[in-house]
């Protein structure tokens, strides 16, 4: 069979004028948080409890909170989340927590 491909091996020449073309960048080099989507998270004035924390927690990222034993901290859920996390506040940390580590106080 006949190839639809021509053997040719010449280079193909730059672009006239001398310069090469150099792709650009559109947009901002530094987005704001805003251009990227994320909100302040603001928790429901209802719907926030104290909680005890039971056990030390490492925070796996910058997303969860650091726990100790016996602190207590404020805690509230976000539509969507995961049911086996909470958000929880201490001071002006805010971040995910599992609820495990929790003693829900009324």
């Amino acid at each position: 069979f006949p190839s639809a491909f021509v053997g040719n091996t010449d280079t193909p020449a730059p672009p006239s004028g001398g310069s090469p073309v150099i792709p650009s960048l559109v947009g901002p080099c530094n987005p704001t948080p805003s251009s990227v989507g994320f909100t302040e998270v603001i928790p429901p004035s209802s719907g926030t409890r104290k909680a005890r924390v039971l056990y030390d927690y490492d925070a796996a990222d910058s997303s969860e909170l650091e726990l100790l034993a016996d602190e207590l901290i404020t805690v509230y859920s976000l539509p969507g989340m995961d049911s086996d996390w909470l958000m929880g506040e201490k001071g002006n940390k805010k971040g995910k927590v599992p609820v495990t580590y929790l003693e829900l106080l009324n």
